[in-house]
C-alpha cells in the first residue's frame, strides 16, 4: 500500500485540476486543396493527421501533486495500480476534501461493499465537489444504509438460478460465469454488492472446474458471459486457462467478457493481453461506462487496442440519478463511445439493491433519454433501455411509444419530430 509520508500539494491548490475535461481529440485536421496533378497516394500523405494526447491533463496534475516520484513504468503497470488502490478513509482524505456525509459513511461501511479506487481513477475525481458524478459512484454516502421498499440483497434472484456456485443459468442458451468477486474499483450501486469484495467466490481451479463441468453437461449452452468481479483482473495465465477450458467445450460458440477495467484500469489493456484474447475468437466485450468524464485518452488507447484485436466492443451504462440522468450527459457519453469504436449497447434501469434509492430514477427518465437520442443522433449511438426484471425475469427492453394507433389498415407512427405517418400494414 502507499507510504505514510504526506505527498506534496493540497486539495485547495489542486481543486481546479479536477474539473471536467472532455475527451481530447487533438488538433483538427486541415484539408489541403485538391491538386489533381499529384498522385492520390502523395495527396493522402500530405493530409495532416489527428493527434491523440496520451495522458489526460487531470492525471498529469494528480501525479505531479501526489505521486511525483513514481516513474511511468510503475504508474502504467496495472499490477502497481491494483496494489496501490485507495481503500480507507485515511487514504481517501489525502486526495479529496470529504463531506460530513461521506466521512460518516466511510466510518460505517463495515461489512457492506468495500471501498477501492485505483490511483488512476482517483485522478479523475473532483477534490472538492462531493456532487461530482464520478466521485458519487465510488465514494459511499449515508444513503447506502437506508433500506427502501422493494429493495433486496439479490433482487435478480441470481442465487436461485445458480446450479453450481458462481454460475447463473437464467436464459436457455447462455450462462453467466462469475470468475471471482474481485474488482479494481468498486461501484457503489453494484448489483452483486452482496458478494463482490467479500472473498466468497475465489478464482480457485476446483471451484471453476465445477462451472466448466456444468457447461460441458449442458449442450444447450452456446454463449458464456464471464463476469464477477472483473475477469480482466485475473492474471494472463489464469485468464488464458479459463478461456482455454471454455474453448475446449464443442457447443460453446461465443465467449463474452463483462468488465469495467478499460475505464478504471486502462493500464491493464496491454498489447500482451490483446494478443492473448485474440486466440479465443469469437470473443465479445461489454464495457461498463457511466459518464463522459471517463472517456480519457488512456481509455481511448485501451479501447483502440481491443478493437484492433478484432474484439467487438459494447457499452453497458446504468442510469443513475444526478450522475447521468439527463439527455445532454448521455449524448456526450454515447458520442465519445462511438469515437472509441464502442457501440452503446444497454442503458440499464438501476437494480433495486439494498441502499440504492438515491441512485435510482423514474423509469420515465430513461424513456425520455432514449426518445431524445432517437432520430437526433446516429442509430448506432442509441442504446437499448432495459430493466433487469426483479425476481429473475431477465432483461425487459423498454421503448417510447412510437405506434400511436391504427386507421383502417394503416398503422399510425410518430417520428422523432412528433409528426404522424401512415404505414400500409399487411392483413393477417
Amino acid at each position: 500500500m502507499m507510504g505514510e509520508a504526506e505527498p506534496p500539494g493540497s486539495v485547495a491548490v489542486l481543486s481546479t485540476c479536477f474539473s471536467y475535461l472532455p475527451l481530447v481529440k487533438g488538433a483538427e485536421s486541415g484539408c489541403l486543396a485538391p491538386n489533381r496533378d499529384r498522385p492520390a497516394a502523395e495527396r493522402l500523405q500530405r493530409i495532416p493527421q489527428r493527434r491523440q494526447t496520451r495522458t489526460d491533463p487531470r492525471v498529469r496534475a494528480f501525479r505531479r501533486a501526489f505521486f511525483p516520484n513514481v516513474p511511468d513504468s510503475q504508474w502504467n503497470d496495472w499490477q502497481w495500480q491494483v496494489a496501490h488502490r485507495i481503500r480507507t478513509l485515511k487514504e481517501i482524505e489525502r486526495f479529496v476534501l470529504l463531506s460530513t456525509d461521506e466521512r460518516a459513511a466511510l466510518e460505517t461501511v463495515g461489512e457492506k461493499l468495500p471501498v477501492a479506487i485505483t490511483p488512476y481513477y482517483m485522478a479523475l475525481i473532483s477534490a472538492v465537489d462531493s456532487d461530482q458524478p464520478l466521485r458519487r459512484t465510488v465514494i459511499p454516502l449515508g444513503a447506502e444504509f437506508t433500506v427502501s421498499p422493494g429493495e433486496a440483497e439479490d433482487p435478480l434472484h441470481e442465487d436461485n438460478q445458480s446450479p453450481v456456485p458462481g454460475l447463473v443459468h437464467r436464459y436457455p442458451d447462455r450462462v453467466l460465469l462469475l470468475v471471482h468477486d474481485f474488482c479494481s474499483t468498486y461501484c457503489r450501486y453494484c448489483t452483486r454488492s452482496r458478494v463482490v469484495g467479500h472473498n466468497q467466490l475465489p478464482s480457485r481451479p476446483d471451484r471453476l472446474e465445477l462451472t466448466f463441468d456444468y457447461i460441458r453437461r449442458t449442450p444447450s449452452v452456446r454463449d458464456v458471459l464471464l463476469s464477477g468481479g472483473d475477469p480482466l483482473v485475473l492474471s494472463n495465465e489464469k485468464l488464458a486457462w479459463v478461456l482455454d477450458e471454455l474453448r475446449s467445450i464443442p457447443h460453446v460458440e461465443i465467449i463474452r467478457i463483462g468488465t469495467k477495467v478499460p475505464v478504471v484500469l486502462p493500464q491493464r489493456i496491454t498489447p500482451q493481453l490483446c494478443r492473448l484474447l485474440k486466440r479465443f475468437h469469437p470473443l465479445w466485450m461489454s464495457i461498463h461506462f457511466t459518464h463522459p468524464d471517463e472517456c480519457t485518452p488512456e481509455v481511448f488507447t485501451a479501447c483502440t487496442r481491443l478493437a484492433d484485436a478484432g474484439i467487438p466492443l459494447g457499452s453497458q451504462t446504468v442510469l443513475l440519478r444526478g450522475i447521468n440522468d439527463n439527455l445532454e450527459t448521455m449524448k456526450r457519453l454515447v458520442h465519445a463511445l462511438m469515437r472509441m469504436r464502442v457501440r452503446p449497447y444497454y442503458l440499464y434501469q438501476c437494480d433495486p439493491i439494498v441502499g440504492s434509492a438515491h441512485f435510482r430514477t423514474p423509469v420515465s427518465r430513461g424513456l425520455e433519454i432514449i426518445e431524445g437520442l432517437r432520430g437526433h443522433t446516429s442509430g448506432y449511438a442509441v442504446p437499448t433501455f432495459v430493466i433487469d426484471a426483479p425476481g429473475g425475469g431477465g432483461k425487459v427492453p423498454l421503448q417510447p411509444n412510437y405506434v400511436v394507433g391504427r386507421d383502417g389498415n394503416d398503422l399510425l407512427l410518430r417520428n422523432f419530430e412528433g409528426r404522424i405517418f401512415r404505414y400500409p400494414d399487411c392483413s393477417e
